[in-house]
Protein backbone atom coordinates (compact mmCIF):
# COMPACT_ATOMS: atom_id res chain seq x y z
CA UNK A 1 0.00 0.00 0.00
CA UNK A 2 1.62 3.23 -1.19
CA UNK A 3 0.52 6.62 0.19
CA UNK A 4 -0.19 9.15 -2.52
CA UNK A 5 -0.44 6.49 -5.24
CA UNK A 6 -3.88 5.66 -6.52
CA UNK A 7 -2.92 2.24 -7.86
CA UNK A 8 -2.03 -0.57 -5.47
CA UNK A 9 1.04 -2.24 -7.01
CA UNK A 10 1.56 -5.97 -6.90
CA UNK A 11 4.62 -7.73 -8.19
CA UNK A 12 5.73 -11.35 -8.26
CA UNK A 13 9.43 -11.82 -7.59
CA UNK A 14 11.84 -14.70 -7.62
CA UNK A 15 13.14 -15.58 -4.13
CA UNK A 16 15.78 -12.83 -3.99
CA UNK A 17 16.00 -10.46 -1.00
CA UNK A 18 18.00 -7.93 -3.04
CA UNK A 19 15.23 -7.69 -5.64
CA UNK A 20 12.64 -7.31 -2.88
CA UNK A 21 14.59 -4.47 -1.25
CA UNK A 22 15.04 -2.75 -4.61
CA UNK A 23 11.28 -2.89 -5.27
CA UNK A 24 10.53 -1.48 -1.82
CA UNK A 25 12.93 1.41 -2.38
CA UNK A 26 11.44 2.08 -5.84
CA UNK A 27 7.94 2.22 -4.38
CA UNK A 28 9.20 4.54 -1.64
CA UNK A 29 10.68 6.87 -4.25
CA UNK A 30 7.35 6.90 -6.13
CA UNK A 31 5.52 7.96 -2.95
CA UNK A 32 8.10 10.70 -2.32
CA UNK A 33 7.61 12.02 -5.87
CA UNK A 34 3.87 12.12 -5.19
CA UNK A 35 4.56 14.57 -2.34
CA UNK A 36 4.39 12.21 0.63
CA UNK A 37 7.00 11.95 3.40
CA UNK A 38 7.99 8.34 4.02
CA UNK A 39 9.52 7.64 7.43
CA UNK A 40 8.63 3.98 7.74
CA UNK A 41 8.56 0.90 5.51
CA UNK A 42 6.62 -2.02 7.00
CA UNK A 43 6.65 -5.50 5.48
CA UNK A 44 4.84 -8.67 6.56
CA UNK A 45 4.90 -12.25 5.34
CA UNK A 46 3.53 -15.59 6.50
CA UNK A 47 5.58 -17.84 8.75
CA UNK A 48 6.76 -20.93 6.90
CA UNK A 49 9.65 -23.17 5.97
CA UNK A 50 12.06 -20.31 5.32
CA UNK A 51 11.96 -19.28 8.96
CA UNK A 52 12.94 -15.78 10.07
CA UNK A 53 16.13 -15.01 8.13
CA UNK A 54 14.37 -12.62 5.73
CA UNK A 55 12.88 -10.62 8.61
CA UNK A 56 16.32 -10.26 10.20
CA UNK A 57 17.85 -9.34 6.82
CA UNK A 58 15.28 -6.60 6.22
CA UNK A 59 15.53 -5.26 9.78
CA UNK A 60 19.29 -4.88 9.34
CA UNK A 61 18.59 -2.66 6.29
CA UNK A 62 16.08 -0.38 7.98
CA UNK A 63 12.86 -2.13 6.95
CA UNK A 64 10.29 -2.97 9.63
CA UNK A 65 9.58 -6.68 9.08
CA UNK A 66 6.86 -8.78 10.71
CA UNK A 67 6.07 -12.50 10.46
CA UNK A 68 2.37 -13.41 10.53
CA UNK A 69 1.09 -16.56 12.18
CA UNK A 70 -0.61 -18.24 9.25
CA UNK A 71 -3.27 -19.86 11.44
CA UNK A 72 -4.23 -16.50 12.98
CA UNK A 73 -5.62 -15.05 9.74
CA UNK A 74 -9.39 -15.43 9.43
CA UNK A 75 -10.50 -17.07 6.18
CA UNK A 76 -13.86 -17.80 4.62
CA UNK A 77 -15.54 -20.98 5.80
CA UNK A 78 -17.25 -21.70 2.52
CA UNK A 79 -17.15 -25.32 1.42
CA UNK A 80 -15.23 -24.53 -1.76
CA UNK A 81 -13.69 -21.09 -1.61
CA UNK A 82 -11.51 -19.48 -4.25
CA UNK A 83 -7.82 -19.39 -3.39
CA UNK A 84 -5.22 -17.57 -5.47
CA UNK A 85 -2.04 -15.63 -4.72
CA UNK A 86 -3.88 -12.36 -5.41
CA UNK A 87 -6.70 -13.21 -2.97
CA UNK A 88 -4.24 -14.40 -0.32
CA UNK A 89 -2.24 -11.18 -0.69
CA UNK A 90 -5.36 -9.07 -0.19
CA UNK A 91 -6.32 -11.13 2.85
CA UNK A 92 -2.90 -10.74 4.44
CA UNK A 93 -2.82 -7.02 3.62
CA UNK A 94 -6.18 -6.40 5.33
CA UNK A 95 -5.06 -8.31 8.39
CA UNK A 96 -1.70 -6.54 8.52
CA UNK A 97 -3.23 -3.07 8.21
CA UNK A 98 -5.69 -3.87 10.99
CA UNK A 99 -2.84 -5.09 13.18
CA UNK A 100 -0.84 -1.90 12.49
CA UNK A 101 -3.86 0.16 13.55
CA UNK A 102 -3.88 -1.71 16.85
CA UNK A 103 -7.19 -3.47 16.26
CA UNK A 104 -7.62 -6.86 17.89
CA UNK A 105 -8.52 -10.05 16.07
CA UNK A 106 -7.04 -9.36 12.65
CA UNK A 107 -3.90 -11.49 12.99
CA UNK A 108 -1.05 -12.22 15.37
CA UNK A 109 2.68 -11.88 14.82
CA UNK A 110 5.43 -14.35 15.56
CA UNK A 111 8.39 -13.11 17.53
CA UNK A 112 11.50 -12.97 15.36
CA UNK A 113 14.32 -14.77 17.25
CA UNK A 114 17.99 -14.03 16.89
CA UNK A 115 20.33 -16.46 15.17
CA UNK A 116 21.84 -17.38 18.55
CA UNK A 117 18.39 -18.17 19.98
CA UNK A 118 17.50 -20.35 17.01
CA UNK A 119 20.85 -22.13 17.14
CA UNK A 120 20.50 -22.85 20.87
CA UNK A 121 17.40 -24.98 20.13
CA UNK A 122 19.14 -27.21 17.60
CA UNK A 123 20.93 -29.70 19.95
CA UNK A 124 17.76 -30.57 21.89
CA UNK A 125 15.64 -30.87 18.75
CA UNK A 126 18.27 -32.95 16.97
CA UNK A 127 18.50 -35.25 19.97
CA UNK A 128 14.72 -35.75 19.84
CA UNK A 129 15.00 -36.75 16.17
CA UNK A 130 17.86 -39.14 16.92
CA UNK A 131 16.00 -40.75 19.83
CA UNK A 132 13.05 -41.34 17.53
CA UNK A 133 15.37 -42.81 14.90
CA UNK A 134 16.95 -45.08 17.51
CA UNK A 135 13.53 -46.36 18.53
CA UNK A 136 12.57 -47.04 14.91
CA UNK A 137 15.78 -48.98 14.24
CA UNK A 138 15.43 -51.07 17.40
CA UNK A 139 11.80 -51.87 16.57
CA UNK A 140 12.75 -52.82 13.03
CA UNK A 141 15.45 -55.20 14.26
CA UNK A 142 13.11 -56.80 16.76
CA UNK A 143 10.39 -57.20 14.11
CA UNK A 144 12.82 -58.86 11.71
CA UNK A 145 13.91 -61.35 14.38
CA UNK A 146 10.34 -61.95 15.57
CA UNK A 147 9.41 -63.24 12.11
CA UNK A 148 11.99 -65.98 12.68
CA UNK A 149 10.76 -66.74 16.20
CA UNK A 150 13.64 -64.99 18.00
CA UNK A 151 12.55 -62.74 20.86
CA UNK A 152 15.47 -62.82 23.31
CA UNK A 153 17.89 -60.68 21.29
CA UNK A 154 18.45 -57.16 22.68
CA UNK A 155 19.84 -54.75 20.05
CA UNK A 156 20.71 -52.06 22.60
CA UNK A 157 23.39 -54.14 24.38
CA UNK A 158 26.99 -53.09 23.86
CA UNK A 159 28.09 -56.27 22.10
CA UNK A 160 24.81 -56.97 20.32
CA UNK A 161 26.40 -56.66 16.84
CA UNK A 162 28.99 -59.36 17.67
CA UNK A 163 26.24 -61.73 18.88
CA UNK A 164 24.29 -61.64 15.62
CA UNK A 165 26.42 -64.36 14.03
CA UNK A 166 25.70 -66.72 16.95
CA UNK A 167 21.92 -66.21 17.03
CA UNK A 168 19.91 -69.35 16.21
CA UNK A 169 16.28 -69.79 15.24
CA UNK A 170 14.02 -72.11 17.30
CA UNK A 171 14.81 -74.82 14.72
CA UNK A 172 18.51 -74.48 15.55
CA UNK A 173 19.36 -72.89 12.19
CA UNK A 174 21.57 -69.79 11.80
CA UNK A 175 20.08 -66.58 10.44
CA UNK A 176 19.54 -66.57 6.66
CA UNK A 177 22.32 -64.67 4.85
CA UNK A 178 20.16 -61.83 3.49
CA UNK A 179 18.44 -61.35 6.83
CA UNK A 180 21.81 -61.36 8.61
CA UNK A 181 23.17 -58.72 6.19
CA UNK A 182 20.07 -56.57 6.75
CA UNK A 183 20.42 -56.80 10.53
CA UNK A 184 24.11 -55.94 10.36
CA UNK A 185 23.32 -52.81 8.35
CA UNK A 186 20.69 -51.85 10.90
CA UNK A 187 23.17 -52.39 13.73
CA UNK A 188 25.66 -50.07 12.00
CA UNK A 189 22.96 -47.40 11.75
CA UNK A 190 22.05 -47.95 15.40
CA UNK A 191 25.66 -47.55 16.53
CA UNK A 192 25.95 -44.31 14.54
CA UNK A 193 22.73 -42.87 16.00
CA UNK A 194 23.72 -43.82 19.56
CA UNK A 195 27.16 -42.23 19.12
CA UNK A 196 25.59 -39.00 17.82
CA UNK A 197 23.21 -38.87 20.79
CA UNK A 198 26.19 -39.32 23.10
CA UNK A 199 28.08 -36.52 21.33
CA UNK A 200 25.18 -34.09 21.76
CA UNK A 201 24.83 -34.92 25.46
CA UNK A 202 28.57 -34.58 26.11
CA UNK A 203 28.74 -31.25 24.27
CA UNK A 204 25.78 -29.95 26.29
CA UNK A 205 27.39 -31.00 29.56
CA UNK A 206 30.62 -29.21 28.60
CA UNK A 207 28.70 -26.02 27.81
CA UNK A 208 26.92 -26.16 31.16
CA UNK A 209 30.21 -26.64 33.02
CA UNK A 210 31.99 -23.92 31.05
CA UNK A 211 29.24 -21.26 31.19
CA UNK A 212 27.27 -22.34 34.23
CA UNK A 213 26.56 -18.81 35.52
CA UNK A 214 25.45 -17.10 32.30
CA UNK A 215 21.93 -16.65 30.94
CA UNK A 216 20.15 -19.81 29.82
CA UNK A 217 22.82 -22.10 31.28
CA UNK A 218 22.09 -20.81 34.79
CA UNK A 219 18.37 -21.50 34.21
CA UNK A 220 19.13 -25.05 33.07
CA UNK A 221 21.22 -25.76 36.16
CA UNK A 222 18.52 -24.28 38.40
CA UNK A 223 15.76 -26.44 36.90
CA UNK A 224 17.97 -29.54 36.93
CA UNK A 225 18.23 -29.19 40.72
CA UNK A 226 14.53 -30.07 41.05
CA UNK A 227 14.21 -33.79 41.81
CA UNK A 228 12.39 -35.36 38.88
CA UNK A 229 13.62 -32.85 36.28
CA UNK A 230 16.54 -34.09 34.18
CA UNK A 231 19.08 -32.03 32.27
CA UNK A 232 17.45 -32.87 28.93
CA UNK A 233 14.01 -31.67 30.07
CA UNK A 234 15.49 -28.55 31.67
CA UNK A 235 17.45 -27.72 28.51
CA UNK A 236 14.38 -28.16 26.33
CA UNK A 237 12.15 -25.99 28.54
CA UNK A 238 14.70 -23.20 28.84
CA UNK A 239 15.48 -22.85 25.15
CA UNK A 240 11.94 -23.49 23.90
CA UNK A 241 9.85 -21.38 26.26
CA UNK A 242 11.46 -20.02 29.44
CA UNK A 243 13.93 -17.66 27.73
CA UNK A 244 11.21 -16.09 25.59
CA UNK A 245 9.83 -12.74 26.81
CA UNK A 246 6.33 -13.60 28.02
CA UNK A 247 3.71 -11.06 29.05
CA UNK A 248 2.09 -13.06 31.83
CA UNK A 249 1.24 -16.58 33.00
CA UNK A 250 -1.58 -16.91 30.47
CA UNK A 251 0.86 -16.29 27.64
CA UNK A 252 3.14 -19.00 29.04
CA UNK A 253 0.29 -21.52 29.16
CA UNK A 254 -0.86 -20.61 25.64
CA UNK A 255 2.62 -20.96 24.17
CA UNK A 256 2.99 -24.34 25.85
CA UNK A 257 -0.28 -25.47 24.22
CA UNK A 258 -1.85 -26.32 27.57
CA UNK A 259 -4.98 -24.18 27.33
CA UNK A 260 -8.46 -25.46 26.64
CA UNK A 261 -10.76 -24.85 23.67
CA UNK A 262 -14.30 -24.23 24.96
CA UNK A 263 -17.31 -24.60 22.69
CA UNK A 264 -20.21 -22.47 23.89
CA UNK A 265 -23.41 -21.72 22.01
CA UNK A 266 -26.44 -20.52 23.93
CA UNK A 267 -27.08 -22.90 26.78
CA UNK A 268 -24.74 -25.54 25.36
CA UNK A 269 -21.31 -25.58 26.93
CA UNK A 270 -18.66 -28.21 26.45
CA UNK A 271 -14.89 -28.50 26.43
CA UNK A 272 -13.20 -29.74 23.26
CA UNK A 273 -9.89 -30.56 24.94
CA UNK A 274 -6.48 -29.01 24.43
CA UNK A 275 -6.23 -26.27 21.85
CA UNK A 276 -2.84 -27.65 20.70
CA UNK A 277 -2.01 -24.28 19.20
CA UNK A 278 1.33 -23.83 20.95
CA UNK A 279 4.68 -25.56 20.98
CA UNK A 280 4.04 -29.29 20.60
CA UNK A 281 7.48 -30.20 21.95
CA UNK A 282 6.85 -28.24 25.16
CA UNK A 283 3.35 -29.69 25.51
CA UNK A 284 4.54 -33.29 25.25
CA UNK A 285 7.44 -32.65 27.60
CA UNK A 286 5.26 -30.99 30.22
CA UNK A 287 2.67 -33.81 30.23
CA UNK A 288 5.48 -36.32 30.80
CA UNK A 289 7.07 -34.09 33.44
CA UNK A 290 3.75 -33.75 35.27
CA UNK A 291 3.50 -37.55 35.71
CA UNK A 292 7.14 -37.68 36.89
CA UNK A 293 6.47 -34.79 39.25
CA UNK A 294 3.80 -36.83 41.01
CA UNK A 295 6.31 -39.65 41.51
CA UNK A 296 9.28 -37.63 42.78
CA UNK A 297 7.58 -34.66 44.49
CA UNK A 298 4.74 -36.34 46.40
CA UNK A 299 4.77 -33.80 49.23
CA UNK A 300 4.80 -30.68 47.06
CA UNK A 301 1.82 -28.32 47.02
CA UNK A 302 1.07 -29.11 43.38
CA UNK A 303 1.05 -32.86 43.97
CA UNK A 304 -1.26 -32.43 46.99
CA UNK A 305 -3.54 -30.24 44.86
CA UNK A 306 -3.68 -32.93 42.16
CA UNK A 307 -4.45 -35.78 44.59
CA UNK A 308 -7.22 -33.76 46.25
CA UNK A 309 -8.98 -33.30 42.92
CA UNK A 310 -8.56 -36.88 41.74
CA UNK A 311 -9.69 -38.59 44.91
CA UNK A 312 -12.52 -40.33 43.03
CA UNK A 313 -9.82 -42.39 41.16
CA UNK A 314 -11.62 -42.06 37.85
CA UNK A 315 -9.37 -42.36 34.81
CA UNK A 316 -11.09 -39.50 33.02
CA UNK A 317 -10.57 -37.18 35.97
CA UNK A 318 -6.89 -38.07 36.24
CA UNK A 319 -6.24 -37.45 32.55
CA UNK A 320 -8.00 -34.11 32.66
CA UNK A 321 -6.30 -32.94 35.82
CA UNK A 322 -2.80 -33.98 34.67
CA UNK A 323 -3.11 -31.32 31.97
CA UNK A 324 -4.11 -28.78 34.61
CA UNK A 325 -1.12 -29.87 36.69
CA UNK A 326 1.19 -29.49 33.69
CA UNK A 327 -0.18 -25.97 33.12
CA UNK A 328 0.35 -24.98 36.74
CA UNK A 329 3.82 -26.55 36.69
CA UNK A 330 5.07 -24.67 33.61
CA UNK A 331 3.84 -21.40 35.12
CA UNK A 332 5.58 -22.21 38.41
CA UNK A 333 8.83 -23.04 36.60
CA UNK A 334 8.57 -19.80 34.60
CA UNK A 335 8.20 -17.82 37.81
CA UNK A 336 11.12 -19.71 39.35
CA UNK A 337 13.60 -18.79 36.60
CA UNK A 338 12.33 -15.23 36.05
CA UNK A 339 11.48 -13.95 39.54
CA UNK A 340 13.09 -16.56 41.81
CA UNK A 341 9.73 -17.58 43.34
CA UNK A 342 10.29 -21.07 44.75
CA UNK A 343 7.87 -23.95 44.32
CA UNK A 344 6.18 -24.80 47.61
CA UNK A 345 7.24 -28.15 49.06
CA UNK A 346 9.55 -29.08 46.16
CA UNK A 347 12.68 -31.07 47.00
CA UNK A 348 15.92 -29.77 45.41
CA UNK A 349 19.22 -31.48 44.79
CA UNK A 350 22.30 -29.94 46.42
CA UNK A 351 23.87 -27.18 44.34
CA UNK A 352 26.97 -28.40 42.50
Amino acid sequence: MLPGIERQPRKKLEPSPERLLAVLHRWRDEAVKAGRTITRIAVAFEAGRDGFWLARWLEARGVEAHVIHASSVTVSREHRRAKTDRLDTELLKRGFLGWLRGERGHCSMARVPTIAEEDAKRPSRKRDCLVGERTRIVNRIKSTLARLGIRSFKPTLRKAADRLATVRTPEGMPLPPNTLAELQRDMVRLDLVVSQIREIEEARQKRLERQHETGPHAMVRLLARIVGVGVETADMLVHEVLTRPMRDRRAVARYAGLTGSPDESGAQRREQGLARAGNARVRRGMIQLAWRFLMFQKDSALAVWYRARTADSRIGTRKTMIVALARKLIIALWRLVTTGEALEGVVLRPAS
